[in-house]
């Protein structure tokens, strides 16, 4: 029975419901990050929210403190699934290494070598941008785009792996990932403030309890939660502020902290305006990975002593003649290898240079 494309993925990630859902291999890392989000709203809905529901001059207002505490915590919980759950831009791996980009040399060996680059130049805005060729994947790399060492795929607009999500960020759910973190600021914010209201509250009131200690004491849920918000905030917050600054100047993550020192121009600056509408405004781009559809069989190509039966019974005019095609298209490091009239070769090559 023919197999699907995300069970024999040779990635380290993790599918879901058939492929529909992918995670990266630190998946489970979403439970403590779930926890660290949901813990902290039930404890405030139950220990402050409660009894702030007829603290406002309209008497049921106050239910709006605890709605808009789950309505919210939902909404970031959503930004996570779609952070975590989605393809982050991975590019297809090859099945061989790109055959159009092999040279030969020969420096003087019995036999040419493969002489395969490791980097070449594209354009981007009209500069030219040097990308890498990477040996897992089989392929040269976009612009922008990194090998994720956690996950083992290339990832287009490769931003970082995130721990706290357990996926890679990318060109397909970054977006998502910088909504997550600053709406989980934006919570963190509101459970500080309404706890440190409540406390406000409590000292107040006529029973005896209008001092910051005695506040203290009546609701330690409140101190607790204060104390986490803050801290929470330093993180959630600075990272919010750090990926506002990259997204600015259209950089990632992995371009600020590798490239700082290089003091290297970056062509992917189009202004600060233009840099956030091309983060928020612009279509995210399909996925370029069918994780639901058959494996294909890869068309082999046909064995050596095939080919070179075929070349021997070839006549004589005919072989110098695929010779000099060999050679004039750089042909297949086998089809030159498997000849043993090498000197003959390398005689050809001269009488062709001095011919030109």
């Amino acid at each position: 029975m023919a197999k699907r494309v995300y069970e024999v993925w040779k990635g380290r990630n993790k599918f879901f419901l058939g492929g529909r859902l992918i995670f990266g291999p630190d998946a489970k890392s979403l439970l403590a990050t779930f926890s660290l989000i949901v813990v902290p709203v039930i404890i405030f809905c139950i220990f402050v929210g409660r009894h702030l529901r007829h603290e406002f001059s309209s008497y049921n207002a106050g239910y709006a403190v605890i709605v808009a505490a789950i309505l919210y915590t939902i909404y970031v919980l959503v930004l996570l699934l779609l952070t975590s759950a989605r393809d982050p831009g991975i590019v297809p791996r090859n099945a061989h290494p790109p055959e159009e980009e092999f040279t030969y040399e020969t420096g003087g060996r019995q036999t040419p070598s493969l002489q395969f680059p490791r980097t070449k130049e594209v354009m981007v805005n009209g500069i030219s941008v040097r990308v890498k060729y990477c040996d897992t994947c089989m392929l040269y790399r976009p612009p922008r785009c990194s090998h994720c060492s956690v996950c083992n795929n290339c990832v287009e607009r490769f931003d970082h792996h995130c721990p706290w999500v357990g996926q890679c960020i990318g060109l397909r759910n970054y977006p998502f990932f910088f909504l997550f973190v600053s709406s989980s600021t934006l919570l963190c914010i509101y459970v500080f403030s309404m706890s440190a209201y409540y406390m406000k509250v409590l000292m107040n009131d006529n029973e005896g309890t209008g001092t910051v200690w005695g506040a203290m004491k009546e609701s330690p849920a409140s101190v607790v939660l204060m104390a986490y918000c803050f801290i929470s905030l330093w993180f959630v917050g600075g990272l919010a502020g750090f990926h506002l600054y990259l997204i600015s100047s259209n950089q990632t993550t992995y371009e600020n902290f590798r490239y700082r020192s290089d003091n290297r121009y970056n062509v992917y600056n189009r202004g600060c305006i233009n840099n956030f509408l091309e983060v928020f405004c612009t279509r995210i781009k399909p996925s370029r990975n069918k994780f639901r559809d058959l494996v294909q069989e890869v068309q082999q190509p046909p064995p050596a002593a095939a080919r070179e039966s075929a070349t021997n019974d070839a006549g004589p005019e005919d072989r110098r003649v695929k010779v000099e095609d060999d050679l004039d298209i750089g042909g297949d490091l086998l089809k030159i290898s498997q000849r043993h009239n090498f000197e003959g070769i390398e005689s050809d090559i001269r009488s062709r240079g001095n011919d030109q």
